[in-house]
C-alpha cells in the first residue's frame, strides 16, 4: 500500500512539474518589421564641454552588443543599413545639489545624449534627447566619481537609447 501511495505522489509531482509551466520574457522590444534586417551604429561624437574620452566609444560598443543580443538584426557598416543610429553626447557636467553648512555635500553629474535614428526603409526619423543625473558625495573629485559611476552611466544610457528605438511606448 505504501508503495502505491509513493508511486501515486511521484506521478502527481511528475505531471505537475511537466505541465505547469510559466513563460516570462524580459525582452523590451516591440515587433520589428520582418523587412528590417540590418542596423548600423555610427561614430558617436562627444560635444560636451567636459570630454571624458571613454564614454562615447563604450556607449557605442555596448549599444551594438545590446542590439545584437536582444534583436534579430545584423550589424553592418554599410550605408544601406535599415536602421541607422547616430548621435552625440551633448552634456557632461557637474553641479552642486546639496549644501551642508558652508560646504557642498552632494554633487550631480548631468549626462545628456542626443539621439538621431532613421529607418531607411520607411524614412521614419526620430530625434530625442536622453538625460540622466547621477548624485555623488561632494568630497569626491569628478574622476573619483566617474570611476564608480561610469558602468551605471553607460548601462542606463544604452538602455534609454535602446528603448527609444525599439520600444513602442
Amino acid at each position: 500500500m505504501k508503495r502505491t501511495y509513493n508511486f501515486f505522489l511521484l506521478m502527481i509531482l511528475f505531471f505537475t512539474c511537466t505541465f505547469a509551466t510559466c513563460k516570462y520574457s524580459t525582452r523590451d522590444t516591440s515587433p520589428i518589421p520582418p523587412e528590417v534586417k540590418t542596423f548600423r551604429v555610427n561614430y558617436l561624437e562627444n560635444k560636451a564641454r567636459y570630454v571624458n574620452p571613454m564614454i562615447t566609444p563604450q556607449l557605442r560598443d555596448k549599444l551594438q552588443q545590446k542590439i545584437i543580443g536582444q534583436t534579430r538584426l545584423r550589424q553592418t557598416n554599410s550605408d544601406d543599413a535599415h536602421y541607422d543610429i547616430s548621435g552625440y553626447l551633448s552634456d557632461y557636467s557637474v553641479t552642486t545639489t546639496g549644501i551642508s553648512g558652508q560646504n557642498a555635500s552632494t554633487d550631480r553629474l548631468n549626462v545628456s545624449f542626443h539621439l538621431d535614428f532613421k529607418n531607411t526603409l520607411t524614412q521614419k526619423v526620430i530625434s530625442a534627447d536622453i538625460n540622466r543625473n547621477y548624485d555623488f558625495n561632494a568630497q569626491y573629485s569628478l574622476q573619483q566619481a566617474e570611476a564608480v559611476l561610469l558602468n551605471d552611466i553607460i548601462k542606463n544610457m544604452v538602455d534609454d537609447i535602446f528603448n527609444k528605438i525599439f520600444s513602442n511606448w
